[in-house]
């Protein structure tokens, strides 16, 4: 079986030709360009393996694609301000908006808006869900990482603001990026600022775990899989790397380039805005605002591929191809909703969808097979039968099986009775 295709997803804010481009990791080759609008920073998202959204540069929408039909913009959601950043939880069921200081809620199922958090001061810079999509971070220009419970937000007293779970203020200057491991309430979150600082923290507990202060401002972190390392670009185009299994005790420690040179990835020749590690942890992709996409080999620090683009680069990530990306017939389980601007929604003219169960069934499923509640009524109709039969008709089959119990006993006192009879001739017959 054929190990799955690695591909390159990256964006710039000049877009002239199209939006998004996607390489094949590994040879370079073009698979596929999205076309229609500026995608900005941080606000690059896959939902559910089936669409691509992007956040518009300075615009107040969303636009989506479906991942084969890339010639076609299918939707812009409309949103009450411009999108700052971009996530989408990875069981596909929700989609996360930052807007000025707020932050956005959507299901996906029924294009809801769930809730609005403010809680942040400044504009929200960056977010992400853990990989259970349990909790979500948000990071912003007010120096505040906030970790939210997503069960906590969802049942929260409509009537109170929600309150994250924690609240990390060590960082005195803005956030810029921010990225959380697997493992999901258990993760670990990466945090990288202007104060020239990258803290890691547990999500769990809300500890700070190590914090690495370097000589520029951090503007991208990441870190492999297995969370050996840990690289922060820089806003001077360096790309450090931190050796989580080798630091030593102390929880702050200074990255000294000039001892660490086996550490820095040299290359851009401006700032780095972005950072993706490949699922094995042997290349790096980086990208900048010297309009560069780079491709690194970890182990030497080599470049191994530049790939130009035509303004800064707002997103580049490394992924594991999706089955639709790469088949040209697949079509996407579910169409988009139309997405909500405002809370439970009649106002404004948005479509009142409060209470009840929203149960909406994809495109080569629809008019197929019967509904969950047409199935469901057919079900309490064989119920209800069953039970007036053994309610109503309990009795005569009760008569009925006396009665045939009765005649089998009679047939059988007959037959006892003439085996009696006849061995009794047999015994007191005369003999010869």
């Amino acid at each position: 079986m054929a190990a799955p295709m690695e591909v390159a997803v990256c964006t710039d804010s000049a877009a002239p030709l199209w939006s998004c481009v996607v390489w094949e990791l590994h040879s370079g080759a073009n698979l596929l360009t999205y076309r229609g609008g500026q995608a900005g920073p941080r606000g690059l998202a896959l939902l559910n393996g089936e669409y691509l959204l992007a956040a518009q540069l300075g615009k107040n929408y969303i636009s989506a694609w479906e991942l084969q039909r890339k010639d076609q913009l299918q939707q812009k959601i409309m949103c009450p301000g411009p999108v700052t950043c971009l996530t989408t939880s990875p069981n596909g069921l929700y989609v996360l908006a930052g807007i000025a200081e707020s932050i956005y809620l959507w299901e996906v199922s029924t294009g809801n808006l769930l809730v609005i958090l403010s809680r942040h001061y400044q504009d929200v810079s960056c977010l992400q869900f853990t990989g259970d999509s349990s909790h979500f971070l948000s990071g912003g220009k007010d120096c505040l990482v906030l970790v939210w419970s997503l069960c906590s937000v969802l049942q929260a007293d409509p009537s109170r603001i929600p309150a994250p779970r924690h609240v990390w203020s060590h960082h005195t200057l803005p956030i810029t990026d921010l990225h959380c491991g697997f493992g999901g309430p258990l993760a670990r979150a990466a945090t990288a600022s202007l104060d020239q600082t990258v803290k890691l923290w547990e999500v769990s507990s809300g500890e700070l775990l190590l914090s690495v202060l370097f000589d520029v401002g951090i503007m991208a972190v990441t870190t492999d899989l297995a969370e050996h390392h840990m690289f922060c670009g820089g806003s001077d185009g360096s790309v450090f790397q931190v050796d989580l299994c080798t630091w030593p005790g102390q929880r702050e420690r200074s990255f000294q380039p000039e001892q660490d040179t086996g550490k820095v990835f040299k290359g851009h020749r401006n700032q780095v805005t972005c950072l993706s590690v490949s699922t094995d942890g042997s290349v790096l992709l980086s990208g900048s605002h010297d309009e560069t996409v780079r491709l690194w080999d970890v182990q030497s620090k080599q470049c191994i591929r530049t790939v130009a683009l035509k303004g800064p680069v707002t997103n580049a990530t490394i992924l594991l191809a999706p089955l639709s990306m790469l088949s040209s017939d697949f079509r996407p389980s579910l169409p988009l909703p139309h997405f909500n601007k405002h809370l439970l929604g009649a106002e404004h003219g948005d479509e009142l969808r409060c209470g009840g169960l929203t149960l909406r069934l994809g495109l080569h499923q629809q008019g197929s097979e019967p509904s969950y509640l047409e199935r469901m009524e057919q079900l309490q109709a064989v119920m209800c039968n069953t039970m007036e039969k053994n309610v109503l008709g309990g009795q005569d089959q009760l008569r009925v099986r006396v009665t045939e119990l009765e005649d089998e006993v009679r047939n059988l006192r007959k037959i006892n009775r003439d085996l009696f009879d006849f061995s009794t001739r047999i015994i007191t017959r005369p003999a010869k």
